[in-house]
């Protein structure tokens, strides 16, 4: 029997087997661009039959504005400023080249810092986004919350976040638990306004790297741990599967992830060390549910059409077998990836011929 794609997400994340693979995706600005091209009026999610659904508050409270002729673009609400900078893929990412976060020294500066506030937000269009997501499994946050190392490493540098957390520096934690408390209430208050209907809390927190964990276990658990499962915790109390975004080598940390609760370990790449995905699902796949898999860093863009139809099939039928796994890209698809191949994996998961 055919489920919605609600009821498919929630039976693969229970690992379970569904009617057919839970779909994501993820892209950089210049390839949903391409995608949306190639299927001008026809709406690419649906063409996917991407099974997730997002939804957001409003942001109510102007951010600084950049100085005309400086090299900042756009300011975020930390105060953090960004330039557009070229990569390798042929794309462009908004680096962070104004840095106020680490221009304070004393605690002092820290209490007096513009910090921003939940109630810069405006959640009462929730409901209504609930309601025009429909049969969808429905997502609220994002990547960067709590995202301690590299949403506070904007604003200070991540040399120097990293520093602070090993020397236990006071000044620095106290930036990093602005950030921490700033967003458990944001997700406090959209939970509320969405009055049970939210099916998923999405959070991010990179902890790996591509040789493996960027911290030791030691540090993860004394640090890392408390101000995370606080968030998986909230979760709980208003009835969300959670889903964590983590790049890199995470294996050495997958069961303290999900002995902190865990759902959904999303853009899993396959790539680094220890992250084969047929090992993984073999020693976690019962407990933890995999998001991505299919290799943005060699197969996607680098791959022929053939190699990438073999590897989403592979992730479909081997480690979607029995649920506990959303078929996706292992991060936001890239510039330097041929549409074609884009196209491939997404044939293979719907079974739908887009070429």
């Amino acid at each position: 029997m055919e489920m919605t794609p609600r009821q498919r997400v929630l039976t693969a994340i229970a690992h379970q087997e569904p009617d057919r693979t839970p779909i994501q995706i993820y892209t950089t600005p210049e390839v949903e661009r391409e995608i949306r091209a190639y299927f001008g009026d026809r709406d690419y999610m649906r063409e996917f039959e991407v099974d997730f659904r997002f939804v957001s508050p409003a942001h109510i409270k102007p951010n600084k504005e950049p100085v005309p002729g400086q090299a900042e673009r756009f300011y975020d609400e930390w105060g953090t400023g960004y330039s557009e900078v070229p990569n390798s893929a042929g794309g462009y990412y908004p680096e962070a080249t104004d840095q106020p976060l680490g221009r304070l020294e004393t605690m002092d500066e820290v209490e007096n810092y513009a910090w921003p506030s939940p109630g810069d937000w405006d959640f009462s269009g929730i409901p209504a986004q609930i309601d025009q997501a429909g049969d969808h499994a429905v997502c609220y946050g994002h990547a960067g919350m709590p995202d301690i190392i590299n949403g506070v490493g904007r604003g200070r540098g991540m040399e120097r976040v990293l520093t602070d957390i090993i020397t236990e520096d006071e000044l620095g934690i106290a930036i990093i638990d602005h950030r921490v408390d700033y967003y458990y209430e944001w997700c406090r208050r959209g939970l509320e306004a969405g009055g049970g209907r939210i099916d998923i809390l999405y959070l991010g927190e990179d902890l790996g790297c591509q040789n493996g964990p960027m911290m030791s276990p030691a540090t993860f658990d004394s640090f890392f741990r408390p101000r995370i499962e606080r968030f998986y915790r909230l979760g709980r109390e208003y009835g969300c599967k959670v889903m964590m975004h983590s790049c890199g080598s995470t294996r050495r940390l997958q069961s303290r992830l999900i002995d902190m609760g865990l759902d959904v370990l999303d853009s899993v790449q396959p790539e680094p060390d220890e992250m084969d995905p047929e090992q993984l699902k073999a020693e976690f796949g019962d407990r933890l549910t995999y998001c991505g898999m299919i290799s943005t860093q060699r197969t996607l863009p680098h791959g022929t059409v053939d190699d990438c139809r073999a590897e989403a099939r592979h992730r479909l039928d081997v480690i979607g077998r029995g649920g506990g796994y959303i078929f996706c890209p292992a991060h936001c698809i890239q510039p330097d990836t041929p549409l074609q191949n884009v196209l491939a994996i997404y044939e293979e998961a719907t079974g739908k011929r887009f070429m």
